[in-house]
């Protein structure tokens, strides 16, 4: 049985090999100095705005994931036992926290897009660096906020079904899923510090 991330990043791996197969001196197999050629003149606006979707995107998409598994095991349970609906709820709530975490980090990240130009054909090294800063600092926050909702997910499932079992376990159970929640907060607070030094409109 495959896992099913293969047939996501199977076909990615295959598209950018015939990419770099496809391009460049047909003499060479791969030609590395076009491919140099073209990453160096992708506009570090794009690498911005690319990590801005990354921290949005993957935000949102940890979110559903940890609310699909807890709200998932809550509503089944509580079929049984409704007490638990009440007290549970929270594990949906830090589930959420998490797509905030990415939108607000975007927020920030957006003010910091400005307009971009060459300078004799190339684009400056500052303005290089600030794209890339951008670029890795949504980057970081959006797969820590990923692997964040899915482990408070994972553990909320958890924490609904021991409640629904024992009610003396919802605390201790608590206690797991708020350290769980703050493992997105280390996301945010690197990739602000990545991109709070760059910004476009001073690296002119």
């Amino acid at each position: 049985m495959l896992h099913p991330g293969f047939f996501l990043l199977a076909p990615l791996a295959i598209a950018s090999f015939c990419f770099m197969v496809g391009v460049g001196s047909q003499d060479r197999f791969i030609d590395w100095p076009y491919l140099w050629l073209l990453f160096r003149n992708i506009s570090p606006y794009f690498w911005a705005v690319m990590g801005v979707a990354l921290c949005v995107g993957t935000s949102i998409l940890g979110a559903a994931w940890g609310i699909f598994v807890t709200g998932s095991s809550l509503v089944g349970a509580a079929i049984r036992v409704p007490r638990i609906t009440s007290k549970n709820l929270i594990s949906i709530i830090f589930c959420e926290a998490v797509a905030i975490y990415g939108v607000i980090v975007a927020i920030i990240l957006q003010t910091k897009l400005e307009s971009v130009t060459r300078e004799q054909g190339l684009f400056s090294k500052g303005n290089m660096a600030a794209g890339y800063a951008i670029f890795g600092a949504g980057l970081t926050c959006g797969f820590s906020n990923l692997v964040c909702g899915m482990c408070v997910g994972i553990v909320g499932s958890s924490c609904a079904l021991s409640d629904a079992q024992n009610s003396t376990l919802f605390v201790k159970i608590l206690v797991v899923e708020i350290f769980g929640s703050a493992l997105g907060l280390f996301g945010v607070i690197v990739g602000i510090i990545m991109a709070g030094s760059q910004g476009f409109a001073r690296v002119q």
